[in-house]
């Protein structure tokens, strides 16, 4: 984790709005949602079962200075360049106790391996040591109150520079390839390699870029391009040749500069001033710092026949103060719209950053553009405020997007208090009924106007087919919101579960909701979370795998029916509906139907573009003994989409006399035109 100066600017107000129709494709847009998106660092006792937590990172700033063989780290400039003992001597206590911890839970370890140059020292008797002794390097603006001789490291002298020359070897010691390897190894023998149970997952240190800062008793100096190039190689391939099958992620880099420059441009930067020639990027081809390491490492493997890096990984925090405790109007109004840039080309990054982000676009164009094949992922962001529901609102935004955009793997830093509205934001995706119960694993299309102030998000479950569609509302208002379901027939009802200010200590198992046809309405309240959990009609009546079930066809218009291959709405057929070329009027149908009086019929019917056709009507027909009454559905060219299914429903009578004469679908061509409709899933 880093420390970037962020800053706040006017933000928008949060205004109340009217209807919202949240448009879900089922057969759109589907690629898998990857479940370790839904990752979290340090999860405290409990917490991962609780969350289904499907990968837990051991990492951050004193990830980087961890001493395996002391079981101790440095906190650099996040506590006075202390080097602190855990209680425990053992060993890799730390590392073994996280593993166990984390296999208890059925979650994968995430292992922070250090590249940093110097790792920490322990004192005698497992004391404290550091690195600004006000003894030897005088006076400092600030020390520990419980240690006054330990400084923060920044003079007192006249415009208080900070302390330089200092010997790294007060609080440290020289970190090694074979120091590493040594951890490595104990982690093997302890837990079995990455096929076997043990870590699959290694991480190669923390935010180098900004190691002269953080880190600036042992690292004064920025990092360069080779120096990281040469330390990933060195570090990374230890860990390959210890378990060849594990899986490497990095470089970690901390954010939006940390992308583009080294440590040491960054420092020169600071100095010179941004606009000019930067002298480490110039001597690298003025190539982008994380494309360049990515281009290497992939030359590497090349010359090499290496792997040495399975998962591009990066850290993003908003820049705002949103990750903060801030919960006033404008940082709320900030916090829910700066989510945007991590997916969003069309949006500006109104921050410092001042420039389109498109985190997660942007990372998938430089693996495809300099290390085809490897995943992506974020393990490390916050967006804060999460004891109140406007963090809750962002944290479930992000953990949407993360599966909407097919990242392969995110972790939160850290895991929220148990409880709290922003843990619940977590729960409610992994675990919302307390059973393990998740949100589908196959992401569809799902549409919103704006997603600023209501966002949505949509899957479809293997295990079971259901339609699951998050609404997280922003804003400071309830609002009306209309599910529009396309591709998929659903059930009557929804299962709801919430989370608002009437439920900010537990996930809230409500009523039910009617889902009418396609279309499932409701309000939800005024910053909230709500999940639908929307299962599939059972089966079809007519889904035509058999064959075509006894559907016939009268009228000139249409030459046959038959089975096809060539377009399902489910399974893998349907019922091809031939025109002839003539023009008029004819009937796709199926005499005798078991259909009940008062069910709603649900038709599926695709229209190819370029046909003749001005509307189709999906019907029932009673006999004799209901006089040959007619109930339809009739659609127009103009609201029926082409090369698309278009579901239309048909409700029988509630008086009707069953069993019925007729059900089918009635085409109107109005000119001459050969080519095939289809029709499918037919249900009530």
């Amino acid at each position: 984790m880093g420390r970037p100066a962020v800053f706040v600017i006017a933000a928008m107000p949060l205004l109340a709005f009217s209807q919202t129709a949240i448009s879900v494709n089922v057969q759109g847009n589907r690629h898998a949602i990857n479940p370790n998106v839904y990752g979290a660092a340090f999860p405290a006792a409990g917490q991962g079962a609780d969350l289904n937590l499907p990968i837990a990172r051991y990492g951050g700033n004193s990830a980087s200075t961890y001493n395996w063989n002391l079981n101790g780290d440095n906190r650099g400039s996040d506590w006075f360049f202390q080097s602190i003992p855990d209680s425990v001597a053992t060993a890799g206590y730390r590392g073994d106790n996280f593993i166990s911890t984390n296999k208890a839970s059925n979650t994968q370890s995430l292992i922070t391996i250090p590249m940093l140059n110097y790792i920490a020292n322990i004192g005698t008797g497992r004391s404290y040591l550091w690195s600004f002794s006000v003894a030897k390097y005088g006076p400092q603006t600030e020390t520990d109150v419980y240690h006054p001789d330990s400084g923060n490291g920044i003079s007192t002298a006249s415009g208080n520079p900070y302390i330089t020359g200092n010997n790294p070897l007060d609080a440290c010691l020289a970190n090694s390839a074979s120091t590493q390897q040594s951890w490595v190894q104990h982690m093997i023998s302890t837990w079995g390699n990455s096929q076997n149970g043990g870590v699959k997952y290694y991480i190669m240190d923390n935010e180098p870029s900004l190691w002269n800062s953080t880190h600036r008793d042992v690292h004064p100096v920025g990092e360069t391009y080779t120096e990281l190039y040469n330390d990933y190689v060195t570090y990374a391939g230890m860990v390959r040749a210890q378990d060849a099958n594990a899986q490497i992620l990095g470089p970690e880099e901390w954010g939006w500069t940390g992308y583009f420059y080294s440590g040491y441009d960054a420092a020169y930067a600071a100095i010179h001033g941004w606009g000019g020639s930067l002298p480490d990027r110039s001597s690298h081809g003025n190539m982008d710092h994380i494309p360049w390491l990515l281009q290497n490492l992939k030359s590497y493997q090349t010359s090499s026949g290496k792997q040495l890096i399975n998962t591009l990984s990066v850290h993003y925090y908003p820049q705002q103060g949103e990750y903060s405790t801030d919960d006033s109007a404008a940082t709320q109004a900030i916090r829910n719209r700066s989510t945007r840039s991590l997916w969003d080309p069309n949006y500006t990054d109104t921050s410092w950053i001042n420039s389109i982000v498109e985190l997660i676009p942007r990372l998938k164009s430089w693996v495809s553009t300099y290390y085809p094949g490897l995943t992506t992922a974020i393990t490390e962001y916050n967006w804060g405020d999460e004891a109140n529901l406007n963090g809750a609102t962002a944290q479930a935004d992000c953990d949407g997007i993360f599966g909407q955009q097919a990242l392969d793997m995110a972790s939160r830093w850290t895991v929220p208090a148990t409880g709290t509205p922003a843990y619940l934001a977590m729960k409610i995706w992994r675990n919302y009924d307390g059973n393990n119960s998740c949100f589908g694993d196959t992401s569809v299309s799902c549409t919103v106007p704006n997603p600023d102030t209501l966002s949505s998000f949509a899957s479809q479950r293997t295990s079971d087919g259901a339609l699951t569609v998050m609404v997280i509302n922003k804003v400071t208002s309830s609002a009306s919101v209309q599910v529009n379901i396309s591709g998929f027939t659903p059930g009557t009802s929804a299962s709801v579960y919430q989370i608002s200010s009437d439920s900010q200590t537990s996930i809230n198992h409500l009523s039910n909701a009617t889902v009418s046809g396609t279309t499932l309405s409701a309000t939800v309240p005024a910053q909230s979370v709500t999940l639908y959990v929307i299962p599939q009609s059972t089966a079809p009546e007519y889904d035509f795998e058999t064959g075509t079930q006894s559907w016939a066809s009268s009228g000139a218009p249409i030459s046959s029916v038959s089975q096809s291959t060539s377009q399902h709405f489910t399974g893998t057929h349907s019922l091809a509906v031939n025109i002839s070329g003539a023009a008029g009027s004819a009937m796709a149908y199926v005499a005798s139907p078991a259909t009940p009086a008062g069910k709603v019929v649900t038709f599926h019917v695709w229209i190819p573009s370029g046909s003749q056709i001005t509307s189709i009507q999906p019907y029932v027909q009673q006999g004799s003994g209901g006089g040959w009454t007619w109930t339809g559905s009739w659609v127009g060219i103009g609201s029926l989409a082409t090369n698309s299914w278009n579901t239309i429903t048909v409700t029988v009578p509630s008086n009707a006399v069953t069993p019925l004469y007729q059900l089918g679908v009635q085409f109107t061509t109005g000119g001459t035109w050969t080519g095939t409709y289809y029709i499918d899933s037919v249900s009530w």
